[in-house]
């Protein structure tokens, strides 16, 4: 699971990165603060499977039954426009955010940066246009991708030497994108059965475009949401989009890390731990944390996460155990992994991500709330506990 964190210079990207991994990064008020990808890991929460048996278990993971889940997140560099023809970072940046299965773009919703990252007056700038920006940069990089070999496409489904599937997803498949995928926007378009060499120009740009918001569909942090006078802008937007502050989010970690106050990531309060004392600079620090929380009710790193993984990607979580009885590994400890899999994962495909030997001696699995054996072709709901039973151990 990989997470692209992008955007253009400036918004907080670095910002957001460092609140959501609690990792230091470089950060400045210039463009390219960011010049090799930072790669950290976070976590999205969902409800432990220790709540539903009504036990208790002693995991990191597992805070008063709410679990943490490791996704891995980079930051790349800055982005600016013509990044599909090299300006800037473009080649780099497409470069590293090519694998991510799915895209946060952090834009200043308070208009504070220009196009270019570069500081205005607040509310100077349309940040509409850097959600259209950035789409733009993928939709072109795409379509320069399909339009290299487009006349030898053609020419191979004319020859009957490929299927138009085929010789599209040869094209994609360095960004991770798989032949049903191509197909199913194929079919989505009707285009399945039209002959190559009649496409439009316009049917090239809507597919590439179709093609890039299912396979890298993106969630739009809309970060300095506590400095926009007006967030209706936001309704502006057709992705999906979370106000936030991630200044704040780093500053309560940072804060809560240091001992002085007690705060969970995705919350929307703190307190202070008891008897302790604070300067007159941290009490104004806090007032301007009540002051986001007020505004926009959370500051929306972690929702941001969430939905990422949960809403656009459509995962669910998975408990493997060694142990149906005990729920344990073979260590003894209770619940210790939890898995991402995406939504229509069956037994077998969770055996192959424990361990490819695990799924080439599988015999049956064993849902261990139900007591029920279940064969390979079980579909997974979130929240199952599984014990998969197989003829090889891992490694």
């Amino acid at each position: 699971m990989q997470i692209g964190l992008l955007g253009k210079a400036n918004v907080g990207k670095s910002t957001f990165f460092s609140a959501a991994t609690e990792t230091d990064v470089p950060t400045g008020n210039f463009p390219f603060t960011t010049i090799e990808p930072n790669v950290g890991v976070a976590y999205v929460q969902t409800r432990c499977a220790c709540k539903h048996f009504e036990i208790s278990h002693q995991n990191s993971l597992c805070q008063d039954g709410t679990r943490l889940v490791p996704v891995k997140i980079i930051d790349v560099a800055g982005l600016v426009p013509g990044a599909h023809e090299g300006k800037g970072l473009g080649n780099q940046f497409l470069d590293d955010a090519r694998q991510a299965e799915v895209l946060i773009h952090v834009v200043d919703i308070a208009g504070t940066t220009d196009i270019q990252g570069q500081p205005v007056a607040a509310g100077s700038h349309n940040p509409i246009e850097d959600v259209e920006f950035v789409q733009d940069e993928f939709d072109q990089w795409f379509l320069e991708i399909l339009r290299r070999d487009w006349d030898k496409i053609t020419r191979e489904v004319d020859q009957k030497r490929s299927k138009l599937t085929d010789g599209i997803a040869r094209r994609f498949t360095g960004l991770g994108i798989k032949d049903y995928e191509v197909q199913n926007i194929l079919q989505k378009m009707n285009l399945i059965s039209k002959n190559p060499k009649e496409w439009s120009d316009s049917d090239l740009a809507d597919f590439v475009k179709n093609l890039r918001s299912s396979t890298k569909p993106i969630i739009i942090a809309a970060n300095k949401a506590d400095l926009c006078d007006n967030l209706d802008v936001t309704k502006k937007i057709t992705d999906i989009v979370v106000p936030c502050s991630a200044e704040t989010e780093l500053l309560l970690r940072r804060a809560s890390k240091a001992g002085i106050l007690k705060y969970r990531p995705g919350d929307g309060q703190f307190t202070l731990e008891d008897g302790k004392s604070i300067t007159e600079q941290q009490k104004k620090a806090l007032n301007l944390v009540d002051s986001v929380f007020s505004k926009i009710h959370s500051t929306g790193v972690q929702k941001i996460l969430n939905k990422a993984v949960f809403e656009l990607l459509g995962f669910i979580v998975v408990y493997p155990v060694e142990d149906e009885t005990r729920l344990t590994n073979k260590d003894g400890d209770i619940l210790p992994d939890a898995k991402l899999v995406p939504a229509g994962s069956t037994a077998r495909d969770l055996a192959g991500i424990i361990h490819a030997d695990i799924a080439k001696g599988f015999l049956h699995a064993i849902d261990c709330k139900t007591k029920q054996r279940v064969g390979g072709d079980h579909g997974l709901q979130d929240g199952d506990v599984i014990k998969i039973v197989s003829t090889l151990s891992r490694g």
